[in-house]
This record gives structure tokens, sequence and C-alpha cells, in this order.
């Protein structure tokens, strides 16, 4: 199990309402404008929109969002200028969190970061508290069905894949955290439907939860980082994240 990525977590977000999807929308547009300011519109030029137009697609975001996206990116020189920061801490039990954020007001984002882990049973650390239970890798989802394992194995290692893994309903694929666009482009263009594609904090170790009471807390606390707008990914090593039923 490669506990990390949680599918079916993936799968309930890609299902929710509309209201739902136009949040996730919403926080993929803003990663999309920050990498345009950062790095021009054209992605055959700048790898962090590339890869942020990769992540998109894979979120099913249309095509036309993208393209509007990236327009007024490009044109708006009186934007919010948001910065990316990434925070560190505890939830119920000793599980270890990064909190991914881009914000326009840091003090904000702090409070709200330090308030969730707070009421939640969990804290808030210093930077390095617990990246250290991290890597950075490249993890591309590709859904079981009507896909041959062995095929898709043989094709992702030639892509350039470092590592080939099953979780569940889906089939893994690890790579290098700056090849994982061109990996999945290649695999798109064998046919392969990506369920998602991005860079992730991927733990090292991993950490349950028995309590039941610990349980609601940590799923409420994972709920309100997603709810937050400044929050854009939230990586975690708790175990059996399933058994929230939230």
């Amino acid at each position: 199990m490669s506990g990390h990525s949680k599918w079916s977590t993936i799968k309930r977000k890609k299902e929710k309402t509309d209201n739902a999807r136009a949040k996730v929308f919403t926080k993929i547009g803003r990663e999309i404008a920050v990498a345009v300011r950062a790095g021009g519109p054209d992605p055959a030029g700048n790898s962090k929109l590339k890869d942020v137009i990769a992540k998109a697609k894979a979120a099913n975001v249309p095509n036309d969002n993208i393209e509007r996206i990236i327009k007024k990116a490009a044109g708006d020189q009186n934007a919010d200028n948001y910065e990316e920061i990434v925070y560190e801490g505890y939830g119920p039990c000793g599980v270890a969190v990064v909190v991914e954020t881009l914000t326009d007001n840091r003090n904000r984002t702090a409070g709200d970061v330090r308030h969730y882990f707070d009421k939640y049973g969990g804290n808030m650390g210093q930077s390095g508290s617990v990246m250290f239970m991290f890597s950075r890798q490249g993890v591309i989802l590709i859904e079981k069905e009507d896909v041959d394992e062995d095929k898709l194995m043989e094709d992702a290692l030639e892509a350039g894949a470092v590592d080939f893994l099953t979780d569940g309903d889906v089939f893994d694929i690890r790579t290098e955290v700056n090849d994982v666009t061109a990996v999945g482009e290649d695999l798109q263009a064998k046919g392969y439907a990506l369920a998602s594609i991005q860079a992730e904090y991927v733990p090292s170790t991993y950490t349950r939860i028995d309590d039941p009471d610990a349980i609601v807390n940590m799923g409420k606390m994972l709920e309100m980082f997603e709810d937050n707008d400044d929050v854009q990914a939230v990586w975690h090593n708790w175990e059996n994240e399933d058994d929230y039923e939230g």
C-alpha cells in the first residue's frame, strides 16, 4: 500500500458537488496565475506552468478555463501578489502534516493554519519539524480498469518513471519531481488517461490512529484545511485515513 495519495479521497473530490469542484478549479487557477506571473504565459518556456496545466487537465479543468486564466494573468500587472508558504505540524496522535499555501496575506493564513491545528488536537511546528519524514516526488495515478498492468509498467519505466506501485483501484507511478509532466505526456501519447498528476510530499513512514474521537478530529482538521481558499494542498502520513467517514 502506498498510502500517500488515497485514491478514494481524490475520487470523492472529483465526484463532489458543483460548488466543491468550483473550489478545486479556483485553487488550480491561482496556481496557474502565479506560474504565469513568475515565468511567462508560454508553457514551452515555463516548466512550472506546464506542470500546473497537466495537473489542471487531470482534474478536469476545461481547456477554455485554463486559457482564460493564462491570458488574464499575462495581461494583469496589478493583480494580487501571492507567495508560496509551506506550513508544518502534527495532527492528533502525532500524524505529520504538510500544508502548501498560496497567500496574499501571510498573517491571515498563518493564523488560520495555527487555529485548525489547535482546534482539533494538533499543533503547528517550526519549519523542518516534519518535513524530514517526507520526500518530494512526482506521482501519476491511472485507474486500473481496462489497463494492462505489465504493459503500463513497461511504458512507464520506458518513459522515465522510477517506481511502479499499485494502490487500491489505481496504478501509482513515481517519477523524479522534475520529470512528472514529461512522463505523464508520454503516457498520454500512448493512450493512457491520467486520473491525477502532480508533485507530492510523500511520507516515508505512516502513523495509525485507533481512537475514534481522534479519527474524527483528524478528518475534520483536514477538511478545514482543504476548505480554506489559501490552502492549495495538504499532505500527511495518516495510514488509515479511510476510517474517517465524515
